[in-house]
């Protein structure tokens, strides 16, 4: 990961326009192919948005979103078909060696307990971003469902990580500790997840409380 930073530095430092392609095939791949979730999203993100930052930048913030926003949305949306196709067939133990059980598994149960929500939630989880979508294919979501959630999810993760690189990324402190800032990045961004879960299970309490009112009403 760190080497891929240098390199997008490196090629951003040039002035070379391939590395908006680089960038747009690096999310594409993150999202979109279920064997790559090993590939940096919100790091890169964040670099990127301090970069764009510099007075000297080659990089243009709105351009960035537009076209990383567009990355992601059809990463995922690839990622989803090739779930709803070939899923199965990718869940088999020969291919145990590129997409990690355990983190399937995880996925997977993700999706079940927050439903379409999860399409957009889940991209603010690092490894399960990838394969959420993919899990979303192999449960026959219905496509106008998902297609709604990964247009949200993929606009506001990449707008809010490349924003928070744009605003926050250049300042010393945060530049001398990136590694905990992304780690703060990372909660933060997982914080909408932790919130729906919240009011879920409010929601479950309230619904049981009700529940029991009405059969001790029901008995008297």
């Amino acid at each position: 990961m760190i080497n891929l930073n240098s390199f997008i530095v490196s090629i951003a430092g040039q002035g070379n326009s391939i590395i908006y392609v680089v960038l747009f095939l690096i999310i594409f791949c993150e999202t979109g192919l279920v064997i790559m979730p090993f590939l940096p999203g919100d790091s890169l993100l964040f670099l990127c948005g301090s970069m764009a930052a510099l007075s000297n930048s080659f990089f243009n913030i709105q351009a960035l979103i537009i076209l990383l926003s567009v990355a992601a949305i059809l990463g995922d949306s690839l990622n989803f078909e090739v779930g709803k196709y070939f899923g199965r067939s990718f869940t088999q133990p020969k291919w145990a060696k590129w997409i990690n059980a355990a983190y399937l598994k995880k996925a997977n149960s993700f999706f079940k307990n927050y439903g379409a929500s999860a399409v957009f939630l889940g991209r603010f989880a690092p490894i399960i971003r990838t394969l959420i979508p993919f899990t979303a294919g192999i449960g026959k979501m219905p496509y106008h469902k998902f297609a709604f959630f990964n247009m949200c999810g993929g606009i506001v993760w990449v707008s809010f990580v490349l924003l928070s690189g744009y605003f926050f990324g250049n300042i010393p402190l945060v530049k001398n500790h990136f590694e905990l800032l992304m780690i703060v990045i990372i909660l933060i961004s997982l914080f909408p997840i932790v919130l729906f879960k919240f009011k879920k299970s409010q929601h479950s309490t309230t619904h049981s409380m009700d529940l029991k009112r009405s059969d001790l009403d029901e008995k008297k």
